[in-house]
């Protein structure tokens, strides 16, 4: 049986690699972000199939809803809750904590919310699948915002879980750790750049925290995400896949 996926953020890094598998897996995909020339180069990638693109800002409530329009009555599956931001943010004039805030958990907050009603009309499973970080569960200095909002995110899905248990919608986070993304490359540079050494020089550096020594690549969560919308038992749980660089018991 085909089902029907929307994701957010699916034009780069972990969202395209989940749309990838979802489709490959006989899956149909709607592609959800704000960048129309990244959302073709996934959609380009993918299997044939009914796939279609919605270009909405997660931030704007009236972007979302005229791409909820688009979708008429359709029903679907799963939302995966992807989009995101990272980089460091300093108290200030330029500090960047609204606009972090706004976009991984408010925006996370609307996209759900939104798109909620066709999710309510599918038959079958249904799945709230959001995308945290291991940031949830370390600190990283002047990465509060980052590190805040991924947090939240955590106790966002565990009120939901409780919320939408009556409706058989299943609602659950992972938790990534370091991935091989270009948000995660131009991380590595920007930390890098601020203590005045070099990407591969603060790589060395990060991975000492990660018994596997590794980055995750983005196909890994995707099978990981691919399993938790295919189950029908687990909900209101968070599912670390950060290389062993948080081990929780």
């Amino acid at each position: 049986m085909t089902n029907t996926y929307i994701i957010s953020g699916a034009g780069s890094g972990i969202g395209k690699a989940i749309a990838q598998k979802l489709a490959h897996d006989g899956n149909t995909c709607i592609l959800l972000g704000r960048n129309e020339a990244k959302l073709q180069q996934t959609l380009a990638g993918l299997p044939t199939g009914n796939h279609q693109l919605l270009i909405a800002d997660i931030n704007s409530k009236e972007s979302l809803a005229k791409a909820f329009i688009q979708l008429s009555d359709t029903p679907v599956n799963g939302l995966v809750a992807n989009s995101g931001i990272g980089g460091a943010n300093y108290w200030g004039d330029d500090d960047r904590w609204t606009d972090i805030i706004n976009t991984n958990l408010s925006g996370t907050y609307n996209f759900v919310n939104t798109f909620l009603p066709t999710l309510q009309k599918a038959a079958g499973e249904k799945h709230i699948l959001i995308t945290s970080s291991v940031l949830a569960r370390l600190g990283v200095a002047n990465y509060s915002a980052y590190c805040a909002s991924k947090a939240g995110l955590l106790g966002l899905m565990r009120s939901w879980a409780v919320q939408f248990a009556p409706e058989n919608i299943l609602v659950n986070a992972i938790c990534p750790g370091w991935v091989d993304t270009e948000m995660s490359q131009d991380g590595l540079q920007g930390i890098a750049d601020g203590i005045g050494i070099s990407k591969q020089e603060f790589y060395e550096i990060a991975m000492q925290s990660v018994p596997l020594k590794r980055m995750s690549q983005p196909d890994e969560i995707a099978g990981l995400v691919a399993y938790l919308l295919s189950q029908r038992s687990i909900t209101g749980q968070t599912i670390d896949i950060n290389a062993g660089s948080v081990m929780n018991s």
